[in-house]
């Protein structure tokens, strides 16, 4: 058995923390071998909650499981942290624009991103999960000038899996029938959902699925498919997006197979694909050892090109309205 490492989760008293936490606690996130010690992050209000799901979690006897404490300050919180999974954001309200829910969450993971930097481990691996999470997770490594930005991600492994799912329901396969997905850019309804390189059974799936459907259909309903979950339960994903943070971490962790990749909210220092440098993007990437590294190389047509521009230009828009919260 490996000693145990440190987990932090932010939001621990929300839906999708406690979709997560059971999951982790069960190995699911770094395996059966790996004893974890989860730290739950809160605001004092959701103190009930949180002291609940811990009094679950111990009624689970989960082997793995050899520690678990609420924490209301980030820097006790984030001590000696290995792994930080920052699920909790403020999320849009009544009559909220996206500027202020921007300038709001800019206060959070400013303060997160200092804790971090004093208090992690100094191999912490961040995964940044609440929304908007691209501009979430620039605030926190920007304020976080100890730790390298590599050290640093946000999730589009919900809209990767989501856009995985659709093909291979329109190809009639199964989901691991289908490789070398990808999700460009940003974490809203600008992301680019792209085929280009995906394949189905080995083949392109541009070939199998059709490229109306892909331009026509398949790129605004993994876009929308978000606002699609609120509209018919009447919240946000909630299990999904627990579930998409256990493969974001654990293929960042593990590693992504050979000959596939995956899509994750990188901060790249170079000008890849078009994008310049600054923002927190998603890309293609193969992971290994809790390093990544972005997919080169790739031919885009003009069509793909524009649809990353589109994305590109909407993130440096939110960099430019949190300006204050970026060192």
């Amino acid at each position: 058995m490996k000693p145990p490492v440190k987990i932090a989760v932010t939001g621990a008293g929300g839906a999708i923390g406690y979709a997560l936490l059971f999951r982790i606690a069960a190995g699911d996130m770094l395996g059966p071998e790996q004893p974890v010690i989860l730290h739950l992050l809160e605001i004092d209000a959701a103190r009930k909650s949180v002291e609940a799901t811990i009094m679950e979690l111990d009624d689970c006897a989960f082997p793995l499981l050899h520690g678990c404490r609420a924490f209301f300050n980030p820097l006790e919180g984030f001590a000696d942290v290995n792994y930080a999974l920052l699920v909790g954001a403020r999320p849009r309200g009544r009559g909220m624009e996206r500027k202020d829910l921007l300038h709001v969450n800019g206060e959070i993971f400013s303060v997160q991103g200092r804790a971090l930097n004093e208090a992690a481990a100094r191999d912490v691996r961040v995964a940044v999960i609440g929304n908007p999470a691209n501009t979430n997770a620039l605030i926190a490594l920007r304020n976080a000038p100890d730790l390298a930005p590599s050290q640093f991600s946000c999730m589009l492994r919900l809209d990767h899996n989501r856009a995985t799912t659709m093909v291979a329901q329109r190809a009639g396969c199964m989901i691991a029938d289908v490789r070398c997905m990808t999700v460009w850019g940003n974490h809203s309804s600008t992301q680019f959902p792209d085929l280009s390189h995906c394949t189905v059974r080995g083949k392109p799936a541009l070939d199998i699925v059709g490229r109306e459907w892909f331009e026509d259909e398949f790129i605004a309903a993994v876009q929308q498919r978000g606002a699609k979950v609120i509209e018919a339960r009447g919240a946000s994903s909630a299990a999904s997006a627990a579930n998409a943070a256990i493969d974001h971490l654990r293929t960042w962790v593990s590693g992504t197979p050979e000959n596939d990749w995956t899509s994750m909210g990188v901060f790249a220092e170079d000008n890849a694909y078009g994008v310049e440098p600054g923002t927190v993007f998603s890309y293609p990437v193969t992971t290994k050892g809790g390093e990544w590294r972005i997919v080169e190389g790739l031919d885009l047509d003009g069509f793909a090109q524009d649809k990353i521009a589109t994305t590109a230009r909407e993130l440096r828009e939110e960099q430019a309205a949190v300006a204050a919260s970026l060192p």
